[in-house]
């Protein structure tokens, strides 16, 4: 099935500073109003995931939870709580994305830096590697299908 497909890559939102396991880094208050100014601002902008793939960390979760319910969504996107994302390199996180069903428009993707701004930068430019500040996200435009989504088969821009 062909047509426009977007990729919609963010950054967890600001996170408690690590006082015990790392996985399990909570959300701080600024990281809470963040996340759900991300989903007023894909609300405005249009975008509706109807596919997420969440790293398994709590901060990620979190800020999943936030951007979902600050949105006005008729039907919730199904979403993947990957415990691959928690760790992935660009390479894994494209894997994750290549596995999503055809049927899918648009993907939100909610991980953890270097590896989100590193595939940014291959759709938006190395831009995205110095301005990936927490619940950052990106919008792509693919023009491929999800099994062949890779830097340079679509363009992207910062939303905020």
């Amino acid at each position: 099935m062909s047509g426009a497909r977007t990729l919609l890559l963010m950054r967890h939102a600001t996170a408690e500073h690590g006082h015990g396991a790392d996985y399990e880094r909570g959300l701080t208050d600024l990281g809470r109003d963040q996340a759900e100014a991300v989903g007023r601002l894909l609300s405005r902008r249009g975008y509706v995931p109807d596919h997420v793939i969440c790293s398994a960390a709590r901060r990620t979760r979190q800020t999943l939870d936030g951007v979902l319910g600050a949105m006005d969504l008729e039907s919730h996107p199904e979403v993947d709580y990957s415990e691959a994302a928690y760790s992935a390199g660009v390479d894994t996180l494209l894997e994750l994305l290549n596995r999503v069903d055809g049927e899918a428009r648009t993907v939100l993707v909610v991980a953890h830096n270097p590896t989100v701004a590193q595939l940014a930068a291959g759709f938006v430019g190395n831009d995205a590697l110095v301005s990936y500040a927490p619940a950052t996200v990106a919008a792509v435009d693919l023009e491929v299908e999800w099994l062949y989504a890779a830097p340079g088969t679509g363009s992207g821009t910062l939303l905020n």
